[in-house]
Order: C-alpha cells, then structure tokens, then sequence
C-alpha cells in the first residue's frame, strides 16, 4: 500500500512523532492508522524507560489558582532542557499538574515519599478492621496490601487518576509526555494552599 503525505500528516497530528517515525509506522501497520499509533505509543514509551535515568534539572514552576481564589497550587515540574521547558505542552502539563493538585489533594509525589512510619499506621489500622474476620493469614495481607494500595492511589499525586482522564494515572501521563517531548520529566515537589487551612 502506498503512504500519503496526508497520512504521514494526520500520524503526526494524532502522535507529535517525526516524519520518518511516522512514515515507517505506517508502513509497518500496512496503512492502519489505529495499528500505526499503537506502534509509535509503544516504540515511545520504550524510549521514555530509557530516558527515566537522565538528569531532569531545568524545568518550571506551575500553579494553579481555582475559581474563587480560595485554593491554589505550585507545582515543580523538571526536564532536561531549558528548550523544552518553554514549549507549550510542558507548561500546559505543568498547569494541569498544579489543578490536580488542587482537585485531588494528594499529600506526596511517589510511593516512595510516604514516611514508613505513616505506612506502619495505616497497616495497623487495616490490621485492626480485620481481626475479627477470622481469615487465614496470607489472605489478611492480601486485603491489606489491596487498602494500601488504595490509600497510595489517594494521597500519592503519581497514583492518582488523571482530572481529565480518569483511566490514565498522572504516572501514565508523564509517561506518555516523556515519550512526545523526548526528555525525562520528573515532579520534584508541590504545595498546596486553601483559605484558612
């Protein structure tokens, strides 16, 4: 099948990859368009687990004031590369980074950010609702593990769901911005402001 210039172009609209990337996709996928994304998303987020360990140094600041001004957000969102810091999608990204902040009110970046001793009460509380269930052991942890999962999707700003897209974690969108930009992207730290809290 031959490749048009306006599949290469719609590709391109659709993905943010290059011309060639594009080009070859499609002849990978023998025309498909939908096949043709699939590839490009997946040769990207390829290409985004190879960027993680790059140094991320430059970047910006984004916030977020909610209608009202009662509560507000600032967000430091880094990159590689001043160039890229400056684009629109990063600053965008960066903005609604600093919403989600507002809308969802995590309390940390990661997983990793949580004090263990945070971690430990939270599995003593879960421990203590199960005492009574008269479970086996191995099925208890599995219950706890199960509620501190969710307790990570609820105050860890990278497990959260996305506002504007609830079947994608802020994790997957990094991901997936990572792969459009060609720069690792990495949230360092937040804050989070409400009148009289």
């Amino acid at each position: 099948m031959s490749i048009s210039a306006d599949m290469i172009k719609k590709l391109r609209d659709l993905t943010g990859a290059g011309v060639l990337d594009c080009r070859k996709a499609l002849d990978t996928a023998q025309g498909d368009m939908d096949k043709a994304v699939e590839i490009l998303r997946e040769k990207g987020l390829a290409a985004a687990a190879k960027k993680a360990s790059r140094e991320a140094s430059n970047g910006i600041i984004g916030s977020y004031v909610h209608m009202g001004a009662k509560m507000a957000a600032m967000i430091e969102v880094n990159c590689e590369t001043d160039f890229v810091a400056r684009t629109d999608q990063f600053q965008a990204l960066a903005r609604d980074l600093a919403m989600q902040v507002v809308a969802a009110r995590p309390l940390y970046v990661r997983r990793e950010d949580v004090p263990a001793d945070v971690v430990a009460q939270e599995r003593e509380k879960y421990l203590g609702q199960l005492d009574d269930a008269n479970k086996p052991q191995n099925v208890v942890e599995r219950i706890i593990e199960g509620k501190l999962a969710k307790f990570y999707e609820e105050t860890c700003l990278l497990e959260q769901p996305f506002i504007k897209d609830d079947g994608v974690t802020v994790r997957n969108l990094l991901t997936d911005m990572v792969a459009r930009l060609g720069e690792n992207i990495v949230v360092r730290r937040f804050a989070r402001f409400e009148l009289g809290n």
